[in-house]
C-alpha cells in the first residue's frame, strides 16, 4: 500500500492530479476539497489510498488526513463506491460529514448527486459508532471546530445522555457564562446537572 506520494504538481484537475516523484509520474483521483488545496502548490505531498479492481488499479489522493480516513470509512458502507465516496467528499467537508453521521442526519447525505435515501440511512447506521468515538475525542480534546454548545452535546450524547435531557441543561445556562467557559467547563457543568 502507498501511504502518501510527495514530490512535484505537474497537472491538477478538479477530478484528478499528477504527481511527479523523480521521474515517476502518479496520476491521482481527488475530490474538489483537495483540488482546493493543491491547486495552487509546486511541491505537494498527498496521503493516498489505493484501490485495485478487475479492471486496474486505481490511486486516491487526499490534501489530509482526515479527509482519507473518512474515505475508507465510506467505501466501507455497502453500497458507496470510491466515486460516490468522492462526490460526498467533494460535496461536505469532512468536518460537516462527520458531524451528520454523528448526529443522525441524512437529509445531508440526499442532497449529494447519486445518494439516495437507503444509502443516506445506511451511511449513517454504518458508521454512527466509527465516528462517535472520533467526535467525541475530538471535543474533549478541544481541537474540534463547531460552537461548543454542539460539541458538548455530541460529547454528553457519547457518554449516553438523551438529546433532549442536555439541550434542556444547555438552555438553563446563561450567555454569560456560556461566553467565557471553555469546552471542558461546559462539559462539567453539564454533567453536574445531568448526575
Amino acid at each position: 500500500m502507498i501511504a502518501y506520494i510527495r514530490g512535484k504538481l505537474v497537472q491538477c484537475q478538479p477530478a484528478f492530479a499528477v504527481v511527479d516523484t523523480g521521474g515517476v509520474a502518479y496520476l491521482l483521483h481527488i475530490s474538489l476539497a483537495t483540488y482546493s488545496r493543491l491547486r495552487d502548490q509546486h511541491d505537494v505531498q498527498v496521503a493516498t489510498h489505493m484501490i485495485v479492481k478487475e479492471d486496474g488499479h486505481y490511486l486516491y489522493g487526499f490534501a489530509e488526513e482526515q479527509e482519507r480516513q473518512l474515505f475508507i470509512q465510506l467505501i466501507s458502507v455497502n453500497g458507496v463506491g470510491p466515486n460516490t465516496a468522492r462526490v460526498i467528499l467533494s460535496s461536505l467537508e469532512p468536518s460537516e460529514v462527520r458531524s451528520a453521521i454523528a448526529r443522525g442526519d441524512d437529509t445531508i447525505f440526499k442532497r449529494v448527486k447519486g445518494i439516495g435515501p437507503k444509502t443516506a440511512q445506511r451511511i449513517i447506521i454504518d458508521l454512527k459508532d466509527k465516528v462517535m468515538k472520533e467526535v467525541g475525542q475530538e471535543v474533549l480534546s478541544g481541537t474540534g471546530k463547531t460552537d461548543h454548545r454542539q460539541e458538548a452535546m455530541v460529547a454528553l450524547q457519547a457518554l449516553g445522555f438523551a438529546r433532549i435531557q442536555i439541550e434542556q441543561v444547555l438552555r438553563s445556562f446563561g450567555e454569560q457564562d456560556l461566553s467565557i467557559w471553555s469546552l471542558e467547563d461546559l462539559i462539567k457543568n453539564c454533567l453536574k446537572k445531568l448526575s
